[in-house]
């Protein structure tokens, strides 16, 4: 069964820890007392802070080590002999999700970033910066990607000459069953950003989708060119496969001579032709045997 795998989910995949951290740490030196702990505490109104020593991370002091000291009367202790030598880390170059997995596994307020390489350290990353640095991400996407819809949507109009189109090209490989489906993919995102009408976009990948898998199963290779026009699409499907003997049988619903393991597969029920007729404007279509078919299709732009 297939989870259904949400967008931050996804983003949580895309981000590393380096993205979301806070770059400006406070810190303090193992050599410094209790006392000075306090009044870093004090005017930063933290809980805790790290200790470093030449860059390089040696331990962790807490609110609670420092209340400790100031009950037991040791408010001259060096930090060095209080503090938690032992302490748990994050890698700027890790995936936000692993930073994520640690925050539930271990419960953690925050956790210091090292540098990988050098193990120096170059920020601290809490949950709230996690959950920020997600936000902003999908802000971005959503952002980017609306501004290269509204980009092509207005191509045509922003294009000066008496007549405009735009020329795609798809090289599809026969008997290749991995890739069967990702020329017509391709071009129901590109008929996306160009904005194009949902209920002709579903025609035109509907269409598409049956004569590319015509290719796959039956030829050794095809190509899809598409024109698209302010008033309409052409769509053109050329192979060289051993072409069609019957024009007419082959139109027909439920006629097929995919061979059976196509079928078995799923494939080749016999409907791929009527299905392009239906959903086109216009469609001729044309064959040799031996030479290969040759499909045209129109498709308005009401």
């Amino acid at each position: 069964m297939i989870e259904k795998i949400s967008i931050v989910h996804q983003l949580a995949y895309d981000l590393k820890v380096g993205q979301v951290m806070k770059k400006e740490v406070i810190t303090i030196s193992p050599d410094r007392t209790i006392i000075d702990l306090r009044q870093l505490l004090r005017n930063y109104r933290i809980s805790g802070a790290l200790v470093v020593d030449q860059d390089k991370l040696v331990g962790i002091i807490s609110l609670e080590d420092f209340i400790k000291c100031l009950s037991d009367g040791e408010m001259n202790a060096l930090i060095s002999e209080k503090m938690t030598s032992v302490v748990k880390v994050l890698y700027e170059d890790e995936l936000l999700s692993k930073a994520i997995n640690e925050f539930n596994k271990f419960n953690y307020g925050r956790f210091p970033v090292l540098a990988r390489e050098s193990g120096k350290l170059v920020g601290i990353v809490t949950k709230g910066d996690i959950v920020r640095g997600l936000l902003q991400k999908l802000e971005s996407e959503f952002y980017e990607e609306e501004v290269k819809r509204f980009r092509v949507s207005h191509i045509f109009e922003d294009i000066m000459a008496h007549r405009v189109s735009l020329a795609l090209q798809y090289d599809i490989t026969g008997g290749d069953f991995k890739k069967a489906g990702e020329a017509s993919s391709a071009l129901k995102q590109t008929l996306t950003r160009l904005d194009i009408q949902k209920p002709l976009i579903r025609k035109i990948v509907i269409a598409s989708y049956e004569a590319e898998m015509n290719m796959v199963i039956f030829t050794n290779k095809g190509q899809m060119k598409v024109i698209i026009q302010p008033k309409e699409i052409k769509i053109n499907f050329t192979d060289q496969g051993p072409g069609i003997i019957d024009l007419k049988q082959a139109m027909q619903a439920g006629f097929s001579t995919a061979p059976a393991r196509i079928r078995e597969m799923g494939f080749g029920a016999g409907m791929g032709l009527p299905n392009i007729q239906k959903c086109a404007d216009q469609m001729e279509i044309s064959s040799k045997v031996g030479k290969g078919t040759t499909i045209d299709l129109i498709f308005n732009i009401n």
